[in-house]
C-alpha cells in the first residue's frame, strides 16, 4: 500500500482543442504512453486541472489526460473576463468536450477520476456514456443537485451564522442568493467582480475552516479565482443544468462498472449521506468512508484512492 505520491512528471504532449461554440479545451498527456488510459476531472466548477492530480497514478502504468473544463485553465476564452459567453458553458457542453477529446486523443475506454465537482461531471459523462469508462474513482461525492448546493449555500450556514451573514451581506441580501453572485460576477465594473468574488471565497474558507489546511479560497482573488466563481455561480445558481435527482436516478446505467467512493465523514460542504445514496443505486460500487476527514480528505483518503488506481491499473 503506497501513501506517498508519485514524484513530478512533465506532460509529453498537449493542445487545444477545438471543441465549437468559440470555445478552445486545453488538454495534457503523462505518463506511459501505451499505459492504461485515465481521465482527470477536476473540481470546482472552475479549478482548473493542477499537475498534483496525476501524482496518484503510477506513470508506468497509467497514460493520464487531464484537460481544463471551458472557461478556466488554459482553456479560451476565459470565464475571468465578463464578455465570455456562459450560455455555451453547461454540464452537457463539458460532457461532449469529454467525448470529443476522447476521440481526438485515439482513446476507446478510460478510467475517470476526480472529485466534488469532478464527481458530478464523471457521472454524467458515464451515465451517457458508459461503454466508454472502465472504472471510476472519486473522492468527495457531490452530485450538485439543488438540495446539496441549498446545503452548502445555505443549510450550513447554521455551523457558521457570522460568516454566512457576511456572505449574505454580499449580495444585500437577495432571496436568490446563488443567481444575484452570477449577476454580480457578470458585471462590467471589475470592482462588484472582485468584491463577489472575494466575499464568495471567504464563505468557502469558512466552510473548510474545520479541516485545518488553511485558506485555499481566499489566499488571492487573480483572474483564475474570479473565473472559479463566476462558473460555479453560473452552475450552482442553474443546478448544474441537470434535473433534480438524475444522476442518482439513473445509476442503474453505471452496472458493470466497477467504482470506488472516497468520503469524508465530517465533509460540511459536501455530506456523506450523497455518497451512500449513490452507492445504494450503483450496483458496482464500494463505498469507503474516512473517519475523521473532511471535504479535503488527507493521507487516508489519498490512500484509498491510491489503492484502487494500484488495482485498476492490473490488466
Amino acid at each position: 500500500m503506497r501513501l506517498e505520491r508519485f514524484p513530478e512528471i512533465a506532460p509529453y504532449d498537449e493542445g487545444m482543442l477545438d471543441v465549437g461554440d468559440g470555445n478552445h479545451v486545453h488538454w495534457s498527456v503523462a505518463g506511459n504512453p501505451d499505459g492504461k488510459p485515465a481521465l482527470v476531472v477536476h473540481g470546482g466548477p472552475g479549478s482548473g486541472s493542477s499537475p498534483h492530480a496525476r501524482r496518484v497514478f503510477d506513470p508506468e502504468h497509467y497514460r493520464i489526460v487531464q484537460f481544463d473544463q471551458r472557461g478556466c485553465g488554459r482553456s479560451t476564452p476565459h470565464a475571468g473576463d465578463p464578455a465570455t459567453d456562459m450560455a455555451v458553458n453547461t454540464t452537457a457542453h463539458l460532457v461532449a468536450d469529454m467525448e470529443r477529446l476522447r476521440e481526438h486523443l485515439g482513446i476507446d475506454r478510460w478510467l475517470l477520476y476526480g472529485g466534488s465537482w469532478g464527481s458530478t461531471l464523471i457521472l454524467a459523462y458515464a451515465e451517457t456514456h458508459p461503454e466508454r469508462v472502465t472504472e471510476i474513482v472519486i473522492a468527495a461525492v457531490t452530485t450538485t443537485r439543488r438540495s446539496e448546493t441549498a446545503w452548502l449555500y445555505e443549510g450550513v450556514g447554521r455551523f457558521f451564522p457570522e460568516a454566512h451573514e457576511r456572505f449574505r451581506a454580499g449580495v444585500d441580501g437577495a432571496p436568490d442568493l446563488l443567481g444575484a453572485y452570477a449577476a454580480r460576477m457578470a458585471h462590467p465594473d471589475p470592482a462588484v467582480r472582485e468584491k463577489a468574488a472575494a466575499d464568495w471565497c471567504a464563505w468557502e474558507d469558512a466552510v473548510l475552516s474545520g479541516e485545518g489546511q488553511g485558506t485555499p479560497y481566499s489566499d488571492r482573488v487573480d483572474t483564475a479565482q474570479l473565473a472559479l466563481v463566476r462558473i460555479c455561480s453560473h452552475y450552482f445558481s442553474q443546478g448544474a443544468f441537470l434535473e433534480e435527482g438524475a444522476l442518482i436516478r439513473d445509476a442503474g446505467r453505471l452496472a458493470g462498472i466497477p467504482g470506488v467512493l472516497v468520503h469524508g465523514r465530517f465533509d460540511m460542504g459536501g455530506p456523506l449521506h450523497t455518497a451512500w445514496e449513490l452507492v445504494k443505486a450503483w450496483p458496482d460500487a464500494e463505498l469507503h468512508v474516512v473517519e475523521g476527514a473532511g471535504h479535503l480528505g488527507g493521507d487516508e483518503t489519498r490512500r484509498l484512492v491510491m489503492d484502487a488506481l494500484a488495482r485498476f491499473a492490473k490488466p
